[in-house]
């Protein structure tokens, strides 16, 4: 009961829907089908093999859209933020990927991401109108509320199944940051995304686009659940899936699984023989090859002959030496049927990976719920969070325990991936590294999160990563055998995305308005409310350095890398510039109102940089 009469058009929509679903996309008519169904003028417009969608042409250009955003260190969210490698960032994924194009270009192992699945209910960024241009797109996510939040209203649409852009809003959404994030991908580099049968296939086919359908992996299904759903309308589901994509399938390695109990434990070793445990494999072959039928004759006596259509899968002589040598086993009796033995010893010590993960192996998402309540005091924080098991296998078969391989999720939530590779390197004394990218989305006002103080989700993100840090300090002090090999990586440190802290140079930009505005942008291009340290970071950033190379303060200047780079941001004077070429730094960057009033020292500075073969910038 809507209160509202019979809709004639979209009664008839209905009936015509219920006739000939093909001529319907996203609940509106193509008339392109629609013709094709009703008339002989077939003739679909540029025909060919291609996933398109509403608003794919603007997703494209968002991409293309540089950014000048940059991202503020934390130190006093972050733990050991001088030393660690780990990293966590605060702010709009699509902007923070932006960020770090120069960075983190080909520098990343495994990404592992958990988007929104598009079911109904999600709300994310995406258009209001695919001819929303970027500067009213800013301004829509510029909404903040009094204490500086963004407000979901502005920030977020909620994506319902009843929109006419339904798929198409979740596609443009998602278009964009896996193909920027394609370049973050090491060569040998891959990603995997968690998805549910909502977008199942049009995300397939999205990847198939971005990365190469060459370089599909695989589609692994997950056992999410433990127990039916007699309440399910059709079917209780049980599963989700994997999308398993390399960034090039030439240089793909996946690792192999570590043999657990329950594999060892089918070898055992009755007849104590010296090679150790063993099982045993049938010798017969279901087909019929002239020299490998024969009769073996058991140690009781039994004769044992092929069936037709059979054969032994070894020549008599050959098979002659394998009983001699003690490898066929007759049974305890020595009278049963002859099979091979096969020893632990000689079996490759992994197993391959399967498509078809059980909770068994990788835990379900109860135990995921479980185990973060449990962390956060027995309150539930978070709603949907992914199992640490889970993760860890798809770190274990994606990355290396002896390299610093990072690991990054930008859709990161709870922070179940930085647990994971905490884990992980705890249990094998690996070095791997994340990063991690989390919108600071307010969290419900009616959510226990909020009511013992976390406003958004990154901040149960942070508190989710500090706790695990703190829980394996307490495990390693009370152990003190736990990594003997080394001191792990247990800190990360935090940035959010900024604004610049320089003003934008907008030359072609220039009307009699702003006219004084650019000019003093030209002049002196520093943000009044700019500080050292966030425009030394920025400038790191945006010169290709990573938010975690080691920075040094020397006498009025930053030494970055063990001097490769040096930023000066404080004065300029002949004796600094002394010590810096006396550095042999690759590149050199300053602002360019420290030579204000000396222009013969910039002068002198740009000749003597360059006959020191120095990169000299001044910003």
């Amino acid at each position: 009961m809507t209160g509202e009469s019979l809709n004639i058009t979209q009664d008839n929509l209905d009936k015509l829907k219920s006739l000939f679903p093909d001529i319907f996309s996203e609940g509106k008519i193509d008339w392109e089908k629609f013709k094709a169904t009703f008339s002989d003028d077939i003739n679909f417009a540029n025909e060919r093999y291609v996933l398109n969608w509403a608003g794919k042409s603007d997703a494209f250009k968002v991409l293309q859209i540089p950014t000048t955003a940059t991202l503020k260190p934390q130190p006093e969210q972050s733990i050991n933020f001088n030393t660690t490698q780990n990293v966590f960032i605060e702010g709009e994924n699509l902007e923070v990927l932006k960020v770090l194009q120069k960075a983190y270009y080909g520098k990343v192992k495994c990404i592992i991401i958990d988007p929104p699945y598009n079911t109904g209910n999600d709300s994310f960024i995406y258009p209001d109108s695919f001819k929303e241009n970027k500067a009213e797109y800013e301004k829509r996510i510029g909404d903040k509320d009094e204490e500086g939040y963004l407000m979901k209203e502005g920030m977020f649409r909620k994506n319902s199944k009843d929109s006419g852009h339904y798929h198409s809003n979740w596609l443009s959404m998602m278009y964009p940051r896996l193909f920027l994030v394609k370049n973050l991908l090491r060569d040998d580099g891959v990603i995997f995304v968690h998805i549910d049968d909502n977008e199942v296939h049009n995300l397939r086919l999205l990847m198939n686009e971005i990365f190469g359908e060459e370089n599909f992996v695989s589609e692994i299904i997950w056992q999410r659940t433990f127990a039916t759903k007699n309440d399910s309308k059709y079917f209780s589901t049980e599963h989700e899936y994997l999308l398993f994509f390399a960034k090039n399938i030439n240089n793909l390695q996946v690792n192999s699984l570590a043999r657990g109990q329950k594999q060892n434990d089918r070898y055992t070793n009755s007849d104590n023989d010296k090679r150790g445990p063993w099982t045993s494999t049938d010798l017969l072959r279901m087909e019929h090859r002239d020299n490998s039928v024969y009769t073996i004759t058991s140690p009781s006596g039994k004769k044992w002959t092929p069936q037709a259509g059979t054969s032994w899968r070894h020549p008599e002589t050959e098979m002659l030496g394998l009983i001699k040598s003690n490898e066929v086993t007759f049974g305890v009796d020595g009278n049963s049927k002859p099979r091979r033995k096969r020893f632990l010893s000689e079996v490759k010590q992994g197993i391959i990976p399967q498509t078809i993960w059980k909770h068994e192996e990788v835990s379900h998402t109860q135990e995921a719920k479980q185990s973060l309540n449990k962390l956060f005091d027995g309150i539930p924080v978070f709603s949907t969070p992914k199992p640490v098991k889970l993760l860890k296998r798809i770190i274990e078969i994606s990355t290396s325990k002896d390299s610093e391989d990072i690991v990054m999720d930008f859709f990161c939530g709870s922070g179940a991936t930085a647990e994971s590779v905490f884990e992980k390197n705890k249990d094998d004394e690996g070095n791997r590294k994340f990063v991690l990218v989390q919108l600071p989305e307010l969290c419900e006002e009616e959510t226990e999160a909020f009511k013992i103080g976390y406003k958004t989700i990154a901040d149960i993100s942070k508190e989710r990563i500090r706790r695990v840090i703190w829980k394996i300090e307490k495990e390693k002090a009370e152990n003190t055998d736990m990594f003997n090999n080394g001191e792990q990586d247990l800190g990360f440190k935090v940035f959010k995305l900024s604004p610049s802290n320089f003003k934008i140079w907008r030359g072609n930009e220039i009307t009699e308005e702003n006219l004084v505005t650019q000019l003093d942008a030209f002049t002196n291009p520093v943000k009044e409310e700019s500080e050292t340290d966030n425009m030394l970071y920025e400038l790191m950033l945006k010169a290709g350095f990573s938010l975690t190379d080691k920075v040094e303060t020397k006498e009025n200047f930053y030494s970055v890398n063990d001097g490769e780079l040096i930023i000066a941001l404080e004065e300029m004077n002949q004796q600094l510039i002394d010590s810096i070429i006396a550095a042999q730094p690759k590149k050199v960057i300053t602002l360019d109102n420290l030579f204000t009033g000396n222009d013969q020292l910039k002068t002198n500075t740009v000749l003597q940089m360059r006959d020191a073969g120095i990169d000299f910038k001044t910003i």
